[in-house]
């Protein structure tokens, strides 16, 4: 049997922790939870991605993506339109007729092609551009299978960023790109995201492309091409509806780059949200270099998880290891 790699973040701290003169116990059958002892006796926790940084209360609104998206709004937030809707089990239990039905005649009132995902999960999960009535609900029975609630948003184009904040400086900002592959006019798209898989794991990513992967398998259909297409040289083909890293995205750093701006518009909105640790997702008609005109605050994320990430390469390892490095020095004295 394969033996999986420990998660990033408990190594990682266990190999800061020393240089503040703190120490970590971590769990050793799984390597997901730890005990952080600061040099004035102070103690703190983690679990896997979430460290013990954020209040309980401001965690749990970030992590359910329409509570959120609530108080994003009334806190005068640009966000995508969208609305919950509940497994039909789960919407007959509260007597509600916000079931899949109900999903669908909101998705044509925004109109095809629309997002569904679900409520809670992160990494991209389930998140699914959908163009047909059809693909509608069987992406959302998928969702329903993990989650009792899902959320159906208006489709929005543009550039998806990460900006990272902590107590108020923005310590990490890069672009997401979506998976996708380049032609040089005599490779297939198979061979050719077999090369981006070997790339990966080269990298130590544990992102794993799934050929079997139903959301990619559509993505080539609507493109026209199916895994024994050859691409001309310097086409590009991208075959996710999200750019998440974990789901074989790719990531350019744009930290020093980003407008002033828009780093005080990631600040307002931790603060905002009664954060000290977010990382927080933006679209953006253009570039996040430019001051900001049309733009969208995707979702939030008390526990941004950087291990994919922090795989990128050489640079991005050195920004995440100053980003915990900072973030020890500020659980210990706060």
């Amino acid at each position: 049997m394969k033996k999986h790699p420990k998660p990033y973040l408990g190594q990682l701290l266990l190999r800061l922790a020393p240089e503040i003169g703190a120490s970590v116990l971590l769990e050793p059958k799984w390597g997901f939870a730890g005990q952080i002892t600061f040099k004035n006796g102070r103690r703190r926790y983690f679990r896997y991605n979430t460290l013990d940084i954020n209040t309980l209360g401001a965690s749990e609104i970030s992590k359910d993506k329409d509570f959120a998206a609530f108080f994003l709004k009334q806190g005068g937030f640009p966000i995508p339109a969208g609305k919950p809707f509940f497994s039909n089990s789960w919407s007959e239990a509260i007597s509600s007729t916000q079931n899949i039905d109900a999903a669908y005649a909101y998705a044509c009132s925004l109109g095809f092609p629309v997002i569904v995902k679900p409520n809670s999960g992160s990494q991209g999960m389930l998140v699914t551009l959908v163009h047909t009535k059809k693909e509608f609900y069987a992406a959302m029975r998928e969702i329903y299978k993990v989650d009792r609630v899902a959320l159906v948003q208006k489709r929005i184009v543009g550039k998806d960023y990460r900006v990272v904040v902590l107590d108020g400086n923005v310590i990490s900002a890069y672009e997401r790109i979506p998976l996708n592959v380049t032609g040089d006019g005599r490779s297939t798209i198979h061979t050719l995201l077999t090369r981006k898989q070997k790339l990966f794991i080269r990298a130590g990513r544990d992102t794993r492309i799934n050929f079997e992967d139903a959301a990619l398998l559509r993505a080539l259909k609507k493109k026209g091409y199916d895994f024994e297409s050859i691409l001309a040289k310097g086409e590009q083909v991208f075959l996710r509806d999200n750019a998440n890293l974990s789901t074989g995205g790719d990531s350019v750093d744009v930290t020093d780059s980003m407008h002033p701006a828009f780093k005080d518009i990631a600040r307002t909105i931790t603060s905002y949200m009664g954060l000290r640790l977010c990382g927080v997702d933006f679209m953006i008609e253009g570039n996040i270099s430019e001051e900001p005109k049309k733009y969208w605050v995707l979702e939030i994320n008390s526990a941004p998880g950087l291990d994919h990430y922090v795989k990128s390469g050489a640079a991005q390892e050195k920004i995440v290891e100053a980003l915990y490095r900072e973030v020890l020095m500020h659980m210990e004295h706060a």
